[in-house]
């Protein structure tokens, strides 16, 4: 069944990854209060974070960072989506996460002054503000709650990659499909046992995110259909029982 495939600033040069950067975008404080990371920081210092900052409007599809890449800025996103993604030596992509408005990324490099640890490519037209490593690790010197949002942030990371390394050891591509539905309907919001996936996700989308083929993807998702899990509703993917979703996943996880 195919149908389920279905603001403120002076710009630097673009980065080394070909970033497509737009002149002119203005620098504003405003725009770093929808980063979560800086909630209830003093205007003063929202004002200071603006200047430090260079602002890129990226279009989609185009490469942010790449892996291995030796540079540390920290990325706000304030409006789009990007991707947190790798490709293996055979060209198999595996995907870890989709970031959206008010999240940010790169400060694991910032952090340890390593290489890259995965690509971010934009999955939508984007805008974003970029802080150098210097300026980041000042902050985080200065603001002790910023400080403490990025351990936790770092420490919900490495939860997530350890729940994903034992899912990948342990489930078969049928459950870890399952897994993954019960994650983006949690994300997306359940109301009255039901969550609706806006735009549906595309097979390849999530075959590289449980590590295998769009193939099988696209047969469990008309089993789950046929069963009435999942429901296909216009441009969106409806799952129709997630709490029969969630025992399918508890059942095999032991939960």
């Amino acid at each position: 069944m195919n149908g389920f495939e279905g603001h403120p600033s002076i710009m630097r040069a673009p980065l080394s990854t070909g970033m497509a950067l737009t002149p002119d975008i203005p620098r504003s404080s405003l725009a770093l209060r929808r980063i979560a990371l800086f909630e209830g920081l003093p205007d003063q210092r929202l004002d200071l974070l603006a200047q430090q900052c260079l602002w890129h409007s990226v279009e989609a599809g185009k490469p942010l960072l790449l892996r291995a890449e030796q540079q540390g800025d920290v990325f706000m996103l304030v409006s789009g989506r990007v991707r947190v993604t790798t490709y293996a030596a055979n060209g198999r992509q595996v995907t870890f996460r989709d970031s959206e408005a008010g999240e940010h990324f790169g400060d694991i490099a910032a952090i340890d002054g390593g290489p890259r640890s995965a690509d971010v490519v934009t999955l939508l037209p984007s805008v974003l503000a970029s802080l150098d490593r210097a300026a980041f690790l000042g902050l985080l010197r200065e603001e002790p709650l910023v400080a403490e949002r990025v351990m936790q942030r770092l420490a919900s990371l490495v939860r997530q990659l350890s729940e994903r390394v034992i899912d990948l050891s342990t489930l078969g591509v049928q459950n870890r499909l399952h897994a993954e539905l019960l994650r983006l309907a949690r994300t997306a919001g359940v109301a009255h046992n039901q969550a609706r996936l806006e735009p549906a996700p595309r097979h390849a989308a999530l075959a590289s995110q449980i590590s295998t083929n769009r193939e099988q993807v696209t047969r469990e998702l008309n089993v789950l259909a046929r069963s009435g899990v999942l429901q296909k509703d216009g441009k969106a993917l409806l799952v129709a029982d997630v709490a029969r979703l969630e025992a399918m996943v508890s059942q095999v996880r032991g939960d």
